[in-house]
């Protein structure tokens, strides 16, 4: 079996996927093990990897530590009025942590060994899956749901949450002050999470970057459903505006990483749509025609004066 993997402090600062699958020598994998562990010893180690990752969690002590979201799923909003309020979706994953840190890396590496490990394929065939999955449907785990009868929430259990996100994402000040002050100014009504991530990498996220009591609502892709609906589905798009309770596009604002998405929210009338573009080469390559393009959450001040005046 060749190894695809790299130790986790070396990802941070190496490659891409496809780079990934290229090379034949790396060290030790993400999870500590080798490639020739047996399942038993693959289940453990991810059962105390997830242990030590809620711990780290319940240990955390600094300012928006603790998640406050007053909102998940269809729940009433008093005093809301759909057809005015204003609505900023905020996409989570490379948006509010900036794609360098390459936690989306990792997260291929985590998403791969589940590939092979579960259903029993090559790296090669893993590869090649993985990628057609997540081209086609915009996640993995769309086409692993559709043509394997995967559990979507064990996938999650093994991949996302047990992430070692605490070894990469700290608190961010600068972030928490920009949207504090989006709040402050109360030209939005309510600041809306919008993730295709299933809602513990959501609460761990902001928990981690210290903004977990500054939203007022999320919505996830619910892995415990039969039929994932996630961004770039327009039909994704429509179940966050019922959740946030708002019905007119055009009282909608949106930042996001993925063009597919911003696309969607485009063709759907939304205000303002932001594109978050981390790279040059990005900026090359992935412009939307109708959006505008940020290279850090921290510019939203430049491209949306209004909102904090």
């Amino acid at each position: 079996m060749q190894r695809y993997r790299l130790n986790l402090y070396n990802t941070i600062q190496s490659t891409t996927i496809r780079s990934l699958h290229n090379m034949t020598n790396f060290n030790k994998n993400p999870y500590g093990i080798n490639d020739h562990n047996s399942k038993k010893e693959y289940d453990e180690y991810i059962t105390k990897t997830l242990i030590q990752n809620e711990e780290n969690l319940n240990s955390l002590t600094h300012p928006g530590c603790k998640p406050q979201l007053k909102y998940e799923g269809i729940n009433p909003i008093p005093d809301a009025k759909p057809t005015t309020d204003k609505v900023f979706f905020f996409d989570i994953d490379n948006c509010l942590y900036p794609r360098s840190t390459k936690i989306h890396d990792v997260m291929q590496e985590y998403i791969h060994d589940y590939f092979v490990r579960t259903l029993s394929i090559t790296d090669d065939e893993a590869y090649k899956l993985h990628q057609d999955y997540y081209k086609t449907y915009g996640l993995a785990i769309q086409g692993l749901v559709k043509f394997h009868k995967i559990d979507a929430l064990e996938y999650n259990r093994k991949v996302d949450d047990a992430l070692p996100l605490q070894n990469i994402l700290k608190p961010d000040l600068k972030l928490r002050q920009l949207i504090l002050d989006l709040k402050k100014t109360g030209k939005i009504d309510r600041l809306w999470l919008f993730t295709n991530a299933y809602k513990n990498h959501a609460k761990r996220v902001i928990s981690l970057l210290g903004i977990g009591d500054l939203f007022d609502g999320l919505t996830y892709c619910d892995y415990s459903e039969t039929s994932l609906i996630c961004k770039p589905m327009e039909s994704s798009f429509e179940k966050a505006m019922k959740e946030a309770n708002v019905s007119n596009p055009q009282n909608c604002y949106f930042v996001d990483d993925s063009n597919s998405n911003i696309e969607t929210s485009i063709k759907l009338g939304f205000k303002k749509n932001i594109l978050l573009l981390e790279t040059d080469d990005d900026l090359v390559k992935r412009k939307v025609e109708g959006s505008i393009i940020i290279k850090n959450i921290l510019e939203l001040r430049d491209v949306v004066p209004e909102l904090f005046q």
